[in-house]
């Protein structure tokens, strides 16, 4: 039980700490940005995406799908990273075939918005089941 607890644990820490991105974000005009306001829906959605495991195949598809991510550059629509210095944590909610069907965000704000327009439309490959939850750590 405590080894199940540990890989659940380092799952959802590899996907938070693994960055869904390839550039980083401008913090030059945004110095004295305040941080974003908390969406007090997120932490529900972060519930649901970590009652998906202990599961082989949800931390092989997380891998999967994060390398996916990256290949297509999705993140970089729509130029959002360079507007605020603050990540945005996005959960993706996929339906069988991969396709998003929902998005949620930790913060509200104008980045997080372009993040959620940005991966509205996104395919990813298929998950082992439906429907998943899919973090992404977006600088």
């Amino acid at each position: 039980m405590k080894t199940k607890m540990l890989k659940l644990a380092a799952a959802s820490a590899a996907v938070l700490l693994a960055a869904g991105c390839s550039t980083m974000g401008g913090a030059g005009s945004n110095a004295n940005e305040p941080p974003p306001p908390q969406n007090p829906n997120f932490a529900a959605a972060m519930n649901q995406f970590n009652g998906q495991f202990p599961n082989d195949k949800a931390t092989k598809y997380e891998e999967v799908s994060l390398n996916y991510n990256n290949a297509q550059k999705l993140d970089e629509r729509g130029n959002c990273h360079d507007m605020s210095k603050y990540p945005v944590v996005i959960i993706l909610t996929l339906d069988a075939q991969g396709k998003v069907t929902k998005t949620i965000t930790d913060v509200e704000n104008k980045k997080a918005q372009c993040f959620r327009d940005a991966y509205a439309s996104a395919q990813l490959p298929p998950p082992p089941f439906a429907p998943y939850q899919k973090p992404i750590r977006l600088r």
